[in-house]
């Protein structure tokens, strides 16, 4: 029996070990759960045959990169690795097993139920994307179960915060775990019919506007901090026009530019009252950085725009506090590693294969940019990320599961 008809009669199984995982609530912030899916994790990679080791994350490290909110909450970071003999050469699998935050009313109650219809499972994660770590584990128990002996040294990683910024995840995971990859396949970025061979990066900032209290009766005494960040979102619209002539052409013939999003996270500053003329006001920029951009150069415009904007208007008054970033990357995919996940995307899903880059962020730039190694992205991927009802097509996790196992049976006799 080959990994794929084993992967086709074993769907029930595969979508049991996802509902396992969408059941463990791992919400990031604050990082619930961690201790408890990891174990799990690190469990059935050794079943199924690979070196499983659990890295925690020193406390005092912990205590540096976290909001004192979170110190509560332990990292951890998952490896696993089997050796094949004669191999020389080791392919890496990752995904991150964190998720987002849970809001609205969900068709099946609960966020967390993986409840089946429709060939749809639902459920928080099961998109992004802890349909990818199913969807591997399956196929590891596929090439197991049949004997199958992947043509490469394989080593698999399950991260912590990539929902955050990576830094106690991936980011550690590539300077301090024993790792020596010489390909790499971030889990998302890429589904259906298109690989992933790059991604956007990000730059957010948190902007404060400092106005002076008054009471509401007799507003002339004061400054509205929020009629001044009213005007200076506003004030940004010139710096979104010089953007948006500023064009990156993927792979696949899209037209990428960088894009400004105001305003994710919005509020006022202590003593916020009705009749108050309000003395802060803070809102989010999400700066989205295309992988052709300098990152530096991104940050140092979107400051001075900022700056400009506020000297425009009277009294007001700026701080920026940058929360994160996380680095573009894009690869041209001419390397045979690229050439491969296609040929074998076109074989599993009978149609052909195309590069696509992300516009969202993920992993691979660590990979990429860091290791310098060939890198992709691809996964079962699904729809309602972040959102609500999110879900993931059990026809992709089953798709997903062959690609992999493929990829482990074939590419190594190209890499030798």
């Amino acid at each position: 029996m080959t990994p794929a008809a084993y992967i086709d009669r074993n769907t029930a199984g595969l979508l049991r070990r996802l509902r396992k995982l969408i059941g463990i609530s791992t919400v990031n912030p604050p990082g619930e759960n961690y201790d408890l899916i990891t174990a799990g994790l690190t469990r059935e990679l050794a079943e199924l045959g690979l070196k499983a080791q659990r890295f925690p994350i020193p406390t005092a490290l912990l205590k540096r990169s976290l909001p004192a909110v979170q110190h509560a909450f332990p990292r951890f970071n998952v490896l696993g690795k089997l050796a094949v003999r004669g191999a020389k050469q080791s392919l890496h699998f990752n995904a991150h097993y964190d998720v987002v935050p849970v809001s609205g009313k969900w068709k099946h109650g609960s966020a967390f139920s993986g409840a089946v219809e429709n060939g749809w499972m639902y459920g928080r994660g099961t998109a992004d994307m802890k349909g990818s770590i199913a969807s591997l584990l399956m196929a590891l128990e596929a090439m197991q179960a049949t004997g199958t002996t992947p043509q490469l040294n394989v080593e698999v990683s399950f991260t912590a915060d990539e929902e955050t910024d990576s830094a106690l995840g991936t980011g550690w995971l590539v300077r301090h775990a024993p790792i020596k990859p010489d390909y790499a396949v971030v889990m998302e970025g890429g589904e259906g019919p298109t690989v992933c061979c790059g991604h956007n990066g990000v730059v957010w900032l948190e902007v404060t506007v400092h106005g002076k209290p008054a009471h509401g009766s007799m507003p002339e005494r004061g400054i509205n901090a929020l009629e001044k960040m009213a005007a200076l979102v506003l004030g940004l619209e010139g710096h979104k026009r010089e953007l948006a002539r500023r064009k990156f052409k993927t792979p696949e013939g899209k037209i990428m530019v960088p894009t400004i999003n105001v305003g994710g996270v919005f509020g006022c500053g202590e003593g916020a009252k009705i009749n108050t003329v309000p003395a802060t006001a803070t809102f989010t920029i999400d700066r989205r950085v295309l992988a052709i951009e300098d990152h530096a150069a991104a940050e140092r415009e979107l400051r001075a725009a900022l700056a400009a904007a506020a000297k425009k208007i009277p009294e007001c008054r700026i701080s920026m506090l940058k929360i994160s970033e996380n680095f573009a990357c894009f690869t041209p995919p001419e390397h045979p590693f690229f050439a491969a996940m296609a040929e074998t995307v076109a074989r599993v899903r009978r149609a052909p294969a195309k590069f696509n880059v992300s516009t969202g962020f993920n992993d691979m730039h660590f990979f990429a940019s860091e290791l310098k190694i060939p890198t992709l992205g691809y996964g079962p991927g699904g729809v309602d990320y972040h959102g609500v009802d999110e879900r993931a097509k059990v026809k992709e996790l089953i798709a997903s599961a062959k690609i992999y196992a493929e990829l482990m049976t074939n590419f190594g006799r190209r890499a030798g």
